[in-house]
């Protein structure tokens, strides 16, 4: 599986095995993962001991269809996020960059969310 892969995506394939061997969710911090790719973006916020998609947000959505994956974008979109965790009265998370280098549009989407008073 690794050898047909870009030099790109195998190196973040390896970052993100790494990240996941120590990081787990639970119910009362799960862990918020993201999702990128050159059109679109999206959040999910899972409890790992059972499973579950707690909350997420993603620009895929009928709503949400105007966000750009930009660092802008990523900012509003972790303000929904934030916004959908504090409804749910979820105050702290894990935060999973999925292997992805932590900055630009993930620091961005990690500072928004921030701002709306979640701690990770």
């Amino acid at each position: 599986m690794l050898r047909k892969m870009h030099e790109k995506d195998r190196k973040r394939l390896k970052r993100r095995i790494h990240i996941r061997k120590t990081l787990s969710g639970t119910a009362e911090r799960p862990r918020m993962t993201i999702t990128r790719s050159n059109r679109n973006l999206s959040v999910q916020v899972i409890d790992d001991t059972v499973g579950k998609t707690l909350a997420g947000a993603s620009t895929l959505e009928k709503e949400l269809k105007t966000i750009k994956p930009t660092i802008e974008g990523a900012g509003q979109l972790g303000e929904l996020v934030g916004k959908r965790l504090l409804e749910k009265n979820i105050k702290t998370v894990v935060f999973d960059r999925n292997g992805y280098l932590y900055h630009g549009v993930v620091k961005a989407l990690a500072d928004g969310t921030r701002k709306t008073g979640i701690v990770f």
